[in-house]
C-alpha cells in the first residue's frame, strides 16, 4: 500500500460530502470541438461503446473521450507510475516506486520513440488524446471522477507520449528477466549435477510447437582470451548474498508498483491461448481463445471496445490510454496473445575508477579506455501531506553508461542493465493498428514484423479457415552466449550484434494437428538455435492440461472450449498428493482428506490448502539446505519429480528420508493453518488462502475504503491450472465468420467509477462461465443498444 492509512481519516468528509456519482451523460447528442463529422456510440447492457465514425480521426478521437470518460483515474494513474510521478499524489509511501521507474528514464524514451514512429501511428495518438483532452475540459470540481477529488488534484492534458509510456511499464511486466542471470552465477558454487537440474528445461510434460528436443552437447561461447567472457563473475567472490538481497528488494518494490496498475504477471507467466482447425470442430469453422493472466485491480486492466468505420470494423479489449484494440477480431480474422518470456535483457558488470566529483567526473572501463559515464538527475515531486497538496523536490541521480542505467550497486561494483525497451526505436503498439486493418495471414505477418513490444505468442483464425502463430518480437543475439549470466562491462563480450531475424522466429501455418496451444510454456526444442527464446519459459502444466483436454478430440463446439477455459485440475499438486498418501508419511486426518482428492483446485475444497503447505514447506526445507537457490524454483522445477525418488540428491541432509520430510512438513503445515486460518478445520478452504481480492490503491483507506473494495469468494483455480482464478484479466472465445457469437468478459466491469451499475456487474458472467456475447455486425450491434449518443462537431 502506498498509502498510509492513519492520513486518509480526513478524507472521509471529503467523500461522503460528494457522494452523488458521477454520471455519463444521458442526452442523445454532444457536440464537441475537434470532430470533422458526426459519430454514433451505442451502449449495449454491459455499457461497452460501440463506436461508428466516418473517418480514422474521428473514430480515436471519440474512442479517447468515451474510454476517459469510464477510466480517467485509472489512465492517470498508468501514466503516473511509468513516469515515476506517484509520490506527487501519494506522498513519501510512493517514492521509491518513482525512484525505480525513474531510473529507467521511460519517460524519456517514449518522448525519443515519438520520433520513429509512423506519420500513420502519430495521427493516431494525437486523435486519441485530443479526445481525452476533450473529456477532461468537460469536468468541473463537482464532476471529477471520485479519487481525484478524494486526492485534490486535477489530471494534466494527455500526451501521444503517455500512450507509449504506458506501452514500456507493460515491457516491464512481461520482460523483466535481469535477476534470474544473478540467480543463475549465483547457483553456479552448487555441484554441477544440481545446476543442470536447475537450468534442464525437458520435461515429459511438455508441449513443443517449433524443433525437437534433441542430446546434444552444449555449446560455449568463447570470448577473446579463449575462455567464457563471465567465468569471473560465476565464483563465490560475486558477493552473492547481499546482491541478490539487493535484487529481491527492488523486485519487491516493482512486483508492489505494477500490481497496484493490474499488471503484474508473475514470474512473466500471464494468459493461456489456443486455435483449433475447423477440421476439429463441430461447424467446420476455427475456434480461437485467449485469457490474459495480470493482477486483479479494481478496475481490471482491460476496456471492451467496438471501432467502426466505412473501411473497418473492429472489437476486443485495449488497455485504457491505449487507442485501437489489442486483442480481439476484425471482419477477417481473429487473433490473441500469450507471454513467451525470452531474455531480452542483461546485465553488466561495470568498472569505475572512482566515486567521480565536479572536477573529476565519474567514468568506468570500455574496451577502448575509460569513458564519462552520464549522469541524469530527476526531479521527484513528493506530497508533503494528504491533507493538502503542496510538494517538497527529491532529486535522484541516475548514472549511464554505454549500456544502460546503473539499477544496482553492492560489494563496490555496479550492475548496469541493458534491455530492449530502451531502444526509442521498438514500438509496442504500431503492431495493433495495422491488425486491426489486417485482412489476412500475410497482413498478420506484416503487422508483426513493427511489434517491439514483449514478445508475445500471437495465434490467429480467419474466415478462409486458416490457423496460425507466430512467437514476435525483438529478441537480441549476443557476441558471445545468450544473455544467462551477467557480462563484464569492460568487454565487448555481451555486446548485441543484431536480434532474431523475423523469418526465423517460431512460426506455424495451418499444422497437421491442426491444434496449438500456448501458455507461457517452452515453446521451441532444443533443436532451435537460439536458447534465449525460452530460456525462462514458464513451466508447462497449463499447457499440458489444455493440450490433454483438446488434442484427440472432435466436433468442439465454443462451449468445449469454454469448459477448458475454466478448468482446475492441478498437476503437480495431484502428483505431490499421490505421493503423500503412497507413503504414508503424513497424519491419518491428511491423508484421508487426500486419497479421494481429485486434484480439482475448487474454492471450497480442503486437499489444496494441505498440499500447497507441505509442497511450500518441502521447497522452502530444500532451498535453504542449497542456498542460494530460490525456494520458487525447487517448488516448480525440482519437486515433481524429486520427491519420494530415492537416493535423491536433493533430499536435505537433516532428513534421512523423503517420508521423513513430509512427516516433518505436514505437522508443521497443520500448525501454521490452526494459527491463520483457525483450529475449526472446516475453514481451511482454498479461497482462504488463494484469496480473490480486486485491490484498488484507496481500498485500504479507513472510513472511505470500503467502497473500493472487492473482495468475492467462490473463485476456483490456482496458477498451475488453466483457469487462474483471480489472475484472469479476460476471457475471448472467437469463431471466425460467427462474429455474432463472440464471447468476451472481463472481471469486474467497463467503469472505473465505484458507484457505477457497470463497475462490476459482469462477475458473475466471469466467474460461472456464462457465455457474455459480444455482437459484432450493426444489426446485431443495433439490436443490442441500450443508448445512443451522437458526437457532432461544435
Amino acid at each position: 500500500m502506498f498509502i498510509q492509512p492513519r492520513k486518509l481519516y480526513f478524507l472521509a468528509v471529503i467523500s461522503l460530502a460528494a457522494a452523488a456519482a458521477f454520471a455519463q451523460s444521458s442526452q442523445n447528442t454532444l457536440n464537441v470541438s475537434g470532430l470533422s463529422a458526426p459519430v454514433i456510440v451505442r451502449r449495449d447492457a454491459r455499457a461497452i461503446p460501440y463506436i461508428e465514425a466516418q473517418n480514422e480521426p474521428d473514430l480515436y478521437f471519440v474512442q479517447g473521450y468515451v474510454t476517459a470518460s469510464d477510466r480517467l483515474w485509472q489512465m492517470d494513474l498508468m501514466r503516473r507510475r511509468a513516469r515515476g510521478e506517484t509520490a506527487e499524489i501519494f506522498g513519501s509511501p510512493a517514492l521509491e516506486d518513482d525512484k525505480l521507474w525513474r531510473r529507467y528514464g521511460f519517460a524519456r524514451v517514449a518522448e525519443e520513440n515519438l520520433k520513429y514512429l509512423s506519420p500513420e501511428l502519430r495521427r493516431v495518438l494525437e486523435s486519441y488524446a485530443a479526445g481525452v483532452n476533450a473529456y477532461i475540459a468537460t469536468l468541473t470540481p463537482e464532476t471529477l471522477p471520485t479519487e481525484f477529488r478524494i486526492l485534490q488534484y486535477k489530471p494534466g492534458p494527455w500526451q501521444p507520449s503517455d500512450t507509449i509510456v504506458i506501452g514500456k511499464i507493460l515491457a516491464d511486466a512481461l520482460s523483466s528477466t535481469w535477476r534470474f542471470d544473478l540467480q543463475r552465477a549465483a547457483a553456479a558454487s552448487l555441484p554441477a549435477d544440481k545446476v543442470k537440474d536447475l537450468t534442464n528445461q525437458v520435461t515429459p510434460y511438455d508441449v513443443i510447437l517449433f524443433g525437437s528436443d534433441q542430446m546434444q552437447k552444449p555449446a560455449v561461447a568463447q570470448g577473446r582470451n579463449g575462455k567464457p567472457s563471465n567465468t569471473t563473475l560465476l565464483t563465490p567472490g560475486l558477493s552473492q548474498d547481499s546482491l541478490l538481497a539487493a535484487a529481491d528488494r527492488l523486485e519487491n518494490i516493482r512486483s508492489r508498483s505494477l500490481a497496484e496498475i493490474g499488471l503484474y504477471a508473475e514470474d512473466l507467466a500471464a494468459s493461456n491461448n489456443w486455435v483449433i482447425s475447423g477440421k476439429l470442430t463441430a461447424d467446420g469453422k476455427p475456434l480461437v481463445a485467449n485469457d490474459p493472466h495480470l493482477a486483479a485491480t479494481a478496475p481490471g486492466i482491460w476496456y471492451m471496445s467496438q471501432l467502426a468505420t466505412p473501411t473497418m470494423r473492429v472489437a476486443g479489449v485495449t488497455i485504457p490510454g491505449v487507442p485501437g484494440v489489442v486483442l480481439g477480431h476484425n471482419e477477417y480474422f481473429a487473433w490473441g496473445a500469450t507471454n513467451v518470456g525470452p531474455d531480452v535483457q542483461d546485465v553488466f558488470v561495470e568498472t569505475f575508477d572512482g566515486q567521480g566529483t565536479a572536477a573529476s567526473p565519474l567514468r568506468y572501463k570500455t574496451p577502448s579506455g575509460w569513458a564519462p559515464a552520464t549522469v541524469r538527475t530527476e526531479q521527484i515531486k513528493v506530497r508533503k501531506s494528504l491533507v493538502k497538496s503542496d510538494t517538497d523536490t527529491v532529486s535522484l541521480d541516475v548514472v549511464e553508461t554505454r549500456h544502460g542505467p546503473i539499477i544496482l550497486e553492492d560489494g563496490g561494483k555496479r550492475y548496469a542493465l541493458k534491455w530492449t525497451a530502451f531502444d526509442p526505436q521498438n514500438s509496442e503498439f504500431e503492431a495493433f493498428v495495422n491488425l486491426n486493418r489486417g485482412k489476412n495471414w500475410d497482413d498478420f505477418k506484416r503487422a508483426l514484423m513493427t511489434y517491439g513490444g514483449a514478445t508475445q505468442n500471437f495465434v490467429y483464425a480467419d474466415t478462409s479457415g486458416n490457423i496460425g502463430w507466430y512467437a514476435a518480437g525483438r529478441i537480441p543475439i549476443r557476441k558471445t552466449l545468450s544473455g544467462e549470466l551477467p557480462y563484464d562491462g569492460s568487454s565487448d563480450d555481451g555486446e548485441w550484434t543484431g536480434y532474431i531475424p523475423f523469418d526465423e522466429l517460431p512460426n506455424l501455418y495451418n499444422p497437421a494437428t491442426g491444434l496449438i496451444v500456448t501458455a507461457n510454456q517452452r515453446i521451441v526444442g532444443t533443436s532451435y538455435k537460439y536458447p534465449q527464446m525460452s530460456r525462462d519459459a514458464a513451466t508447462p502444466w497449463r499447457a499440458h492440461r489444455i493440450f490433454d483436454r483438446l488434442s484427440g478430440r472432435t466436433k468442439l463446439t465454443m462451449d468445449d472450449v469454454r469448459d477448458v477455459q475454466y478448468d482446475i485440475f492441478n498437476l503437480p499438486f495431484s502428483m505431490l498428493a499421490k505421493e503423500i498418501t503412497r507413503s504414508a508419511a503424513a497424519s491419518p486426518e491428511t491423508i484421508a482428506a487426500l486419497k479421494d482428492w481429485d486434484g480439482m483446485m475448487r474454492a471450497d475444497a480442503k486437499p489444496p490448502v494441505l498440499v500447497n503447505e507441505i509442497r511450500n514447506c518441502i521447497a522452502n526445507r530444500i532451498a535453504e539446505a542449497n542456498k542460494p537457490v530460490p525456494a520458487a524454483a525447487v517448488r516448480e522445477r525440482i519437486l515433481f519429480w524429486a520427491v519420494g525418488k530415492e537416493g535423491s540428491k536433493w533430499l536435505p541432509p537433516d532428513f534421512k528420508t523423503w517420508n521423513d520430510l513430509i512427516g516433518v512438513c505436514d505437522k508443521a503445515g497443520r500448525t501454521d493453518l490452526a494459527k491463520r486460518l483457525g483450529a475449526d478445520e472446516s475453514n481451511w478452504r482454498w479461497e482462504n488462502v488463494y484469496r480473490t481480492r480486486f485491490y484498488h490503491p484507496l481500498s485500504a483507506a479507513p472510513l472511505i475504503g470500503g467502497q473500493f473494495l472487492v473482495e468475492p469468494k467462490g473463485v476456483n483455480g490456482s496458477g498451475q491450472t488453466p483457469d487462474v482464478g483471480m489472475f484472469v484479466s479476460m476471457r475471448h472465445i472467437a469463431s471466425p465468420g460467427n462474429w455474432d457469437a463472440t464471447r468476451f468478459v472481463i472481471p469486474l466491469g467497463q467503469s472505473g467509477d465505484n458507484r457505477s451499475v457497470h463497475f462490476r456487474d459482469q462477475f458473475e458472467l466471469w466467474n460461472s462461465g456464462t457465455p457474455a456475447v459480444f455482437p459484432f455486425s450493426r444489426s446485431a450491434v443495433e439490436a443490442a443498444a441500450k443508448s445512443k449518443t451522437t458526437f457532432g462537431p461544435r
